[in-house]
């Protein structure tokens, strides 16, 4: 999550996703640059400090992008809205933006972000991922995101 952050604020051109089925280990997400920057990507990363685990270079180009947008549901119980991104749901209060529930996922660092994100308001709360490092919590970061501007927007 760190490395799309990074290589999105130094310009490169970067899609989220699963890595290709192949070199899969489990819960992996993968940032895919063009080929012709993958040298200048991978030594930013490096700069920040950040591991770059595996270079992959597929033959059919760069991996498919993950589609944010279609991942995402929204359930509205009234007082409440549930936004789903994948597994994970955050489940806040429309009238004061507190966040009351977060749930899905089987990674570790859930419970983790669940206790200091819940009761706090949207506004207020830590990014997951500022404390997450699993797929779980980059779909739950897309979820408060989402949350977020919403309920910022909202009259």
């Amino acid at each position: 999550m760190r490395a799309e952050d990074i290589l999105i604020s130094s310009g490169f051109h970067t899609h989220a996703g699963a890595p290709p089925p192949d070199v899969r280990t489990g819960c992996d997400l993968s940032v895919s640059v063009p080929t012709s920057e993958t040298v200048a990507a991978e030594n930013k990363l490096r700069e920040r400090g950040i591991r770059v685990w595996d270079v992959i270079f597929k033959f059919s180009g760069d991996l498919p992008e993950l589609q944010i947008s279609k991942l995402v549901k929204q359930v509205d119980f009234g007082d409440y809205t549930m936004v789903r991104v994948g597994n994970m749901k955050l489940t806040y209060q429309k009238k004061t933006g507190e966040i009351v529930n977060i749930s899905g996922g089987g990674c570790p660092d859930i419970p983790l972000l669940a206790i200091k994100m819940v009761g706090k308001k949207l506004q207020d709360a830590v990014p997951p991922a500022q404390i997450g490092f699993t797929l779980c919590a980059y779909t739950l970061q897309k979820a408060y995101e989402v949350a977020l501007r919403q309920w910022k927007e909202a009259p």
